[in-house]
């Protein structure tokens, strides 16, 4: 998946973009309010620029579901910015840049993949949503894999296609990589990677019909988990990933480049693993060559020995404390019927940042 198109892409789909030099300006996904609903003016395909042929022809043929695209694609940075919160590399986009996460991805890396898999699964899983919702024609509810009921529930409901969804993100993603090269091979792989998290993790949900929530009947659907479950799922997936090797290979067509494990030793990776073949850069002090940003002033916790404390998430520069004032509720209590008064408490806290 490319980023600088994706930047392109995403300031046609929704609101609150500019123009500069014929190109729209990138805007952060963080959460920005300009995100926060989709544009209302229609979108004109062949005016995103850089789209391949296969993108542009699956824009005007998907015309309707290229918002819930959209919307996946935010909702995988914001789950990324979640899961590296308190990381040295937490994620972080770029205002008014059409690369979005600037060169950090321009290196195969970890942190590259686990933004391919995150995102591709954010489009899968957003896209599959959508078409649950009603919110497009060209897809609904899933009716092939209900199989029969199960003891003391039926189907009803509306299952979730999530085959489709996964075919949605499979054909736009990964329509920019098909070059022979090791590059395009390591985002295959993890995009991949990240769709079929979706498919592993889809579960019954139930709801039970009865008076006084008694469940003389319970209907049962097809649902995804939580887009966090996936998340999370992929984090680790992130600790453990596989480091591999760039081979190269004469074919007919040329030469072609592919991927191997780099230790024979070690279980060889599954197509749910992710994979990198560079080193990341310890991100402990800014460098605009490879995206990092450092981490002085980040907030770290003196308490934990791990990533987030503030020995090692400060590399090691030591810390500043500073006290700060925080009003809170308290003593709340609950009135019979309904509602809870509560107190406002000020509250005097520690905060650590890195030097």
């Amino acid at each position: 998946m490319d980023y600088h198109l994706l930047g392109l892409i995403l300031s046609f789909l929704f609101s609150g973009t500019k123009v500069l030099a014929g190109y729209p300006i990138w805007w952060s996904l963080a959460l920005g309010q300009q995100y926060s609903s989709l544009g209302s003016q229609p979108i004109l395909c062949g005016s995103i620029p850089g789209l391949v042929p296969k993108q542009l022809r699956f824009c005007r043929n998907y015309i309707e579901i290229m918002p819930s695209v959209a919307e996946g694609v935010k909702l995988g940075i914001q789950e990324c910015q979640h899961q590296f919160r308190g990381r040295r590399w937490n994620c972080t986009t770029i205002d008014d840049s059409l690369a979005i996460f600037g060169p950090v991805l321009d290196k195969a890396t970890r942190e590259s993949a686990f933004v391919h898999a995150i995102a591709s699964a954010g489009v899968a899983f957003a896209v599959t949503r959508s078409c649950a919702e009603g919110t497009s024609t060209i897809c609904g509810c899933d009716s092939h894999h209900k199989g029969p009921p199960g003891d003391g529930w039926k189907w009803g409901g509306c299952s979730e296609d999530a085959d489709f969804g996964v075919l949605v993100s499979r054909e736009f993603a990964d329509a920019r990589e098909n070059r022979p090269d090791a590059r395009s091979a390591m985002n295959r792989h993890n995009n991949e990677a990240g769709r079929t998290t979706i498919l592993d993790h889809m579960h019954l949900k139930c709801k039970c019909h009865g008076l006084s929530g008694s469940c003389e009947v319970k209907t049962c659907w097809w649902a995804q988990p939580d887009f966090r479950a996936i998340g999370d799922y992929l984090k680790d997936k992130y600790d453990s990933a596989s480091e591999m090797v760039v081979e190269k290979h004469r074919e007919s067509r040329g030469w072609v480049e592919t991927l191997r494990a780099k230790y024979a030793l070690f279980k060889p990776p599954t197509e749910r693993d992710l994979v990198y073949y560079e080193n990341s850069p310890n991100f402990c002090e800014p460098n605009p060559e490879t995206g990092s940003f450092g981490t002085r002033d980040r907030t770290c916790n003196v308490t934990s020995h791990g990533i987030d404390g503030c020995d090692l998430l400060c590399c090691g520069r030591g810390h500043n404390t500073r006290t700060e004032k925080r009003k809170e509720k308290c003593h709340c209590i609950f009135h019979w019927c309904c509602y809870v008064s509560c107190q406002e408490c000020t509250r005097v806290y520690d905060v650590h940042t890195c030097k």
